[in-house]
């Protein structure tokens, strides 16, 4: 944290507070947002942090989710939302828009410039649906962002992604050793966190919990245990995805359908107050 007399960085400020939401009080609850109407509403609800979702921002843009989407259109949407809210930003920079660990420093630097202060960085090969980057590969990568932010001086939260359990790698005991393994690894390389996506069984978030010496990320949903029930499994960090973005994606196509197929308008009831939300947009 750089300071000049009582001046401190607005940016450092933001990081710590984003470390402590990890360790201190309740689980950090993260429905991602995908632009920044979608910010601006989450924030107005009290929310101490926002999180971008990678899918529901490339959706949002007209791209397929899975490292698809370009950098700079990436970080310039990433800057929107950091602009348009209050609390600490943590943006999904999928596989980290780099073809090598130097691309991922990048990144980094651009994420951060952009007014974020985390990140989530996933081990998934791009373009190979179940097959995930070496580990050495992927620590070299991590080393890089933590280089990148390390270079201009802000304290960022880096998340490591494990995608395992998502892919469903290996037998369940080889998919645990490899997590756990993959987890070490990446905490070496500067990883703050681990999210471990796709896991949802109570016994095996605990034993996670027990195993990895780091705030635990899982993706919670319809199904998933309560945020209280993961708080008590000893989950720091509880995160929806994409699952909100394609939530609203539902309702636009419900109530395409309905209005095509009955004439009426039911799909629609609930919205929000048009004055309120354009209110909190400006």
């Amino acid at each position: 944290m750089t300071q000049h007399g009582s001046e401190v960085s607005a940016p450092a400020a933001k990081a710590a507070l984003l470390h402590r939401l990890h360790h201190d009080g309740p689980p950090l609850a993260l429905a991602n947002a995908w632009d920044v109407a979608s910010a601006v509403v989450i924030a107005s609800t009290g929310a101490s942090a926002v999180a971008t979702t990678s899918a529901g921002v490339a959706w949002s843009l007209g791209v397929r989710d899975g490292n698809v989407l370009a950098r700079d259109t990436a970080v310039a949407l990433i800057a929107r939302v950091a602009r348009a809210v209050e609390v600490p930003v943590t943006a999904d920079i999928e596989g980290g828009f780099g073809d090598d660990p130097s691309g991922v420093g990048e990144t980094i630097r651009a994420v951060l410039e952009a007014g974020a202060v985390g990140v989530n960085l996933e081990d998934v090969a791009p373009g190979v649906d179940d097959t995930l980057r070496d580990a050495a590969e992927q620590a070299e990568r991590l080393a890089a962002a933590r280089d990148g932010a390390d270079s201009v001086g802000i304290p960022f939260y880096l998340n490591a992604r494990v995608d395992t359990y998502l892919r469903s790698i290996g037998d369940p005991a080889h998919r645990f050793a490899e997590t756990t393994a993959r987890a070490t690894r990446y905490l070496d390389a500067g990883a703050d966190g681990i999210f471990v996506p796709g896991v949802v069984d109570p016994q095996t978030i605990r034993a996670l919990v027990d195993a990895i010496p780091a705030p635990l990320n899982v993706l919670a949903g319809p199904g998933a245990p309560s945020v209280g029930e993961l708080e008590a499994l000893g989950v720091r960090r509880v995160s929806l995805g994409s699952s909100v973005a394609a939530a609203a994606f539902a309702v636009a196509e419900q109530a395409a359908i309905e209005l095509a197929s009955t004439g009426t308008y039911g799909s629609v009831r609930g919205e929000l107050d048009y004055a309120r939300l354009n209110q909190l947009i400006g």
